[in-house]
């Protein structure tokens, strides 16, 4: 059977009750904890990869457990290389137009990052999801104009108008301010 990638992500509104959620995740199934922690306000995320199969079952668990802390959660089956490069730590893209998609969750801002890059010819240059950023996540992406704009139609969808905080394109950034953005 051929392996495909997954990721899948669990938000709790209880730092305690994330805690025992995330033990639940990584026992439950054979998937790799990429992060588990705290962010703000008080909210707990686990971000797990691995095949689609062990990261729906280690999602369920989680669920199970979470119970009415659950805020949200996404599953990525097959998400953008791009994507899973960006939450390694991998180096940014150079500068091109940039967009920028703000999203009240981390689940959300996930979903529209993933929907972004594989709308057009994207690639990644930061993303943030809710540390020091009061419980809300950001991407910034860049490439050509017209496929900034292609991408952004489909993140703002993919985030959805309820949780979608901001979206922002640069036609042509100044060269400065790249060391804002890493």
């Amino acid at each position: 059977m051929a392996y495909e990638p997954a990721l899948g992500l669990l938000e709790l509104c209880s730092i305690a009750r994330g805690i025992v959620c995330c033990d639940a995740v990584v026992k439950r199934a054979p998937v790799r904890l990429v992060h588990a922690g705290s962010t703000h306000p008080g909210k707990y995320t686990i971000l797990v990869r691995g095949g689609v199969d062990e990261v729906i079952e280690a999602l369920g668990a989680g669920k199970a457990v979470a119970g009415d802390t659950l805020i949200d959660r996404v599953l990525l089956p097959n998400p953008h290389d791009a994507l899973l490069a960006i939450l390694e730590g991998a180096a940014p893209a150079p500068l091109q137009a940039l967009g920028v998609l703000e999203s009240y969750g981390v689940a959300s801002t996930l979903r529209g990052a993933d929907a972004a890059l594989k709308a057009a010819e994207v690639l990644p240059v930061s993303i943030g999801l809710a540390r020091d950023l009061g419980g809300k996540g950001f991407f910034v992406f860049t490439g050509a104009l017209h496929d900034v704009d292609a991408a952004m139609d489909a993140g703002k969808a993919a985030i959805g108008a309820g949780l979608l905080a901001g979206a922002e394109v640069v036609a042509n950034p100044h060269p400065d301010v790249a060391a804002g953005l890493r």
